[in-house]
């Protein structure tokens, strides 16, 4: 070890999570959503108080270059001064974790939304867990409820299995992550609100999850409005949260709305310090994060619970090859398409079967039920391949039994694939529903 370098480490003391810079440096420069301060010394992904009008400013270090230190605000920024003075934190204490956080909305970086008081718990997590023996893990063994019929009977997710949920914007993912909310059997919900619109946080609370799942779930929201920062760490948040759980046990399930923009927060972040950009405007950070939180959730040890994961992503224009959907249906266990289509015809959840896929439901689910997924899908299939020929009398009935067959049973499955906002059906009864809606 060179003389420099023991001498720059000599300036830091590692106590518990965080470290303890010694010297306070000044604001030189802001560009953009960063600023930038000399004259002092702290790690990447160290906290920073920066002096300003209205008070002090909470600031993450995300980069640095030469004695310069890039830092990104937790909050807009108003009242930064030439020159402010700029603080390491002394110490990190991480993330308050408990049951206490139960039934609670907070902000990306724990604080309290719904002014019900602070939240004091008795453990504290970092925000970027170690990663999990991909050995240590348990297998995917059996199915999770999650209260739909399309999803039980047609896609069915296993316990720690990571799906995404695609679509392009309003076409029903707030609904639908609202349906699992109330209909799944998981012990513990976890949702995570990222980047969405800010009247959509309460009306989500109140209509889609309502009192009583509202009791078992935690709540983290960052809407649009909030910095990038406090967008990314929504995210780390909510996996921090459903990893305390699991590790005690619990079986978890966990809404993360959406993926697409905790990838547009770190292209902000790595844009604003210098990175250059690469697959259509997202810098090659992006693409290393999406995995490292996806892999978060999952299973635990034989000893721990599981998290079972439904990461929405938002496909620009309907495009399922958008770079953020494209890399994000490669990472995941699985994905569900919500139709645009279906949906301007009145058909909710809007839950394209046969664009959809759960890998692990053949290792999950008995051969019959496997078999009446099959059906559902070649009958969907043979219906789409030739509706236009029947819609405008090309097709004379009798010509194909398959095909007539496969018309007298479309109305049968459009009714069984349908289902009210508050209607929530249990795993077992969706699958003997499949069962007679195919005759047997």
């Amino acid at each position: 070890m060179t003389a420099s370098l023991a001498e720059r480490l000599s300036q830091y003391k590692t106590e518990g999570t965080g470290c303890k810079p010694v010297a306070s440096g000044r604001l030189v420069r802001v560009v953009g959503l960063t600023l930038e301060a000399i004259g002092c010394r702290a790690p990447v992904g160290s906290l920073c108080k920066v002096e300003t009008l209205n008070g002090e400013l909470e600031a993450e270090v995300v980069g640095f270059s030469g004695e310069t230190l890039f830092l990104m605000p937790s909050e807009q920024l108003l009242g930064v001064m030439p020159g402010a003075k700029v603080t390491p934190i002394l110490h990190n204490s991480g993330l308050p974790v408990g049951p206490e956080l139960l039934g609670r909305v907070i902000d990306g970086v724990g604080n309290p939304l719904d002014g019900l008081g602070p939240i004091f718990t008795e453990h504290r997590a970092s925000f970027n867990a170690t990663p999990i023996n991909p050995l240590a893990r348990k297998p995917i063994k059996e199915p999770l409820d999650v209260g739909i019929k399309a999803i039980n009977g047609c896609l069915t997710v296993g316990k720690g299995q990571r799906i995404g949920l695609f679509a392009g914007s309003g076409v029903g993912k707030s609904v639908t992550l609202g349906m699992m909310t109330r209909g799944t059997s998981a012990q513990i919900v976890v949702v995570g609100l990222i980047g969405e619109r800010g009247r959509e946080v309460k009306e989500f609370i109140e209509e889609s999850l309502g009192p009583e799942g509202r009791a078992r779930s935690v709540v983290v929201a960052a809407p649009a409005d909030a910095s990038p920062l406090m967008r990314l760490k929504g995210c780390q948040t909510s996996l921090t949260i459903a990893e305390y759980f699991r590790d005690q046990g619990f079986d978890v399930l966990l809404l993360m709305d959406s993926l697409t923009r905790f990838a547009q927060a770190q292209r902000e972040i790595a844009l604003s310090v210098g990175e250059p950009p690469a697959t259509k405007g997202y810098p090659p950070s992006v693409f290393a994060k999406l995995p490292a939180l996806v892999e978060r959730a999952g299973n635990g040890n034989e000893n721990q619970g599981s998290i079972t994961a439904f990461f929405t992503v938002l496909s620009e224009g309907d495009d399922l090859q958008d770079p953020i959907a494209d890399a994000s249906r490669a990472i995941l266990d699985g994905h569900i398409v919500l139709s645009r289509e279906m949906a301007d015809a009145g058909h909710y959840p809007a839950i394209d079967v046969e664009r959809s896929v759960s890998r692990v439901m053949p290792t999950i689910v008995s051969e019959e039920h496997m078999l009446m997924s099959k059906a559902v899908r070649q009958i969907l299939s043979i219906c789409r391949k030739n509706q236009d020929l029947v819609s405008i009398g090309a097709y004379k009935p009798g010509t194909d039994n398959t095909i007539d067959q496969a018309f007298s049973f479309k109305p049968k499955l459009d009714a069984y694939l349908q289902q009210e906002m508050k209607e929530s059906v249990p795993y077992e009864m969706c699958v003997n529903m499949l069962r007679s809606t195919l005759g047997g």
